[in-house]
């Protein structure tokens, strides 16, 4: 089955349609579309963002872990360097910094109507990736490979099984959101 999917362009756009619909409807209903949300998050007071952000993180390091231990997926681990990782922060934060909205929310507000992310948000994503692609190819050769440390892990920085990374990453993830249940944040 999963050769299929991968054999099948229109199901595999199809399939990524569903997805970013689920995902950008749930994004909603988590309520981290809204300016003042995010806001809230970023001065400390409402921690809406930080708890659907980590509860999406355990869910997906455990899913992936498991359908990989089951042999339904294959791990492709990317490449890093601290200079890449400086260009996309910087990126993302200058977006963020500009209008208070992440990539998924940016989509997600313009999909519910909000004007400052569809013609603010959307047009500055294009923009920006436009921009990247022109300044990468002196990116890459002066910038992006600085630092550069290949495709190693956490568990393989540690010398250390994955899944004991990912049960240990899971219970403090758990027990923090739990903690900010019980203060009520």
């Amino acid at each position: 089955m999963l050769k299929t999917i991968h054999e099948n362009k229109p199901l595999q756009l199809l399939l990524g349609a569903f997805i970013g619909f689920c995902f950008g409807f749930l994004l909603q209903r988590g309520g981290v579309t809204r300016y003042d949300v995010i806001m809230g998050q970023l001065l400390l007071y409402d921690w809406t963002v930080a708890k659907v952000i980590l509860t999406a993180v355990v869910t997906g390091m455990i899913g992936i872990y498991f359908m990989n231990y089951m042999g339904l997926v294959k791990m492709h681990i990317k490449t890093g360097s601290i200079g890449s990782t400086v260009i996309g922060g910087l990126i993302f934060g200058v977006g963020f910094a500009l209008l208070g909205y992440c990539p998924g929310t940016i989509v997600g507000a313009a999909g519910q109507g909000s004007l400052d992310a569809l013609f603010g948000g959307i047009i500055g994503i294009l923009i920006g990736a436009g921009l990247y692609s022109r300044m990468y190819p002196w990116l890459s050769k002066h910038v992006l490979k600085i630092g550069y440390f290949g495709d190693q892990t956490i568990p393989q920085v540690l010398g250390t099984n994955a899944y004991k990374v990912v049960a240990g990453a899971a219970v403090l993830i758990i027990i923090f959101l739990i903690i900010l249940e019980i203060a009520g944040v």
